[in-house]
C-alpha cells in the first residue's frame, strides 16, 4: 500500500523548534519531489517547502523562508521540515506531498498524508 505517514507536530512556544517527518512506504521516494503544504482552519492550504528529486533544488514560500529547513534521506525514505523560530501563525495541519514531477508544479501535487498538527501557543 502507498502512503505518506507525517509525525513531529505538536504544541510549542512561541521561538521553538519542531521536526517533521513524513515516512514513504510501499514506493521509494528517490524518484519523488516532496512538498510540504499546510492549512490552517477556516483557510485555504498553503505551499510550505518542496525539494527536488534530485535533491538539488529547495523552495520554501516567504513565510517561513529563513525559519524552516527542508532535508530529504532517500536511505530511509523519509523527508523532514525543520522549523525553527516558529511563530503563533504558523499553527496548522501540516501534510507533506509526493510527486514524480517538479517543484514548480508542486501546486499539483496530489498524493499526500494525513497530516500532523503543529500548534504554536503560549
Amino acid at each position: 500500500q502507498l502512503q505518506l505517514v507525517e509525525s513531529g507536530g505538536g504544541l510549542v512556544h512561541p521561538g521553538g523548534s519542531l521536526r517533521l517527518s513524513c515516512v514513504a512506504s510501499g514506493f521509494k521516494l528517490d524518484y519523488y519531489a516532496v512538498a510540504w503544504f499546510r492549512q490552517a482552519p477556516g483557510q485555504g492550504r498553503e505551499g510550505v517547502s518542496c525539494i527536488s528529486k534530485t535533491n538539488d533544488s529547495t523552495y520554501y514560500s516567504d513565510s517561513v523562508k529563513g525559519r524552516f529547513t527542508i532535508s530529504r534521506d532517500n536511505a530511509k525514505n523519509t523527508a523532514y521540515l525543520q522549523m525553527n523560530s516558529l511563530k503563533p501563525e504558523d499553527t496548522a495541519l501540516y501534510y507533506c506531498t509526493a510527486d514524480s514531477g517538479i517543484c514548480e508544479s508542486w501546486y499539483s501535487f496530489g498524493f499526500r498524508g494525513q497530516g500532523t498538527q503543529v500548534t504554536v501557543a503560549s
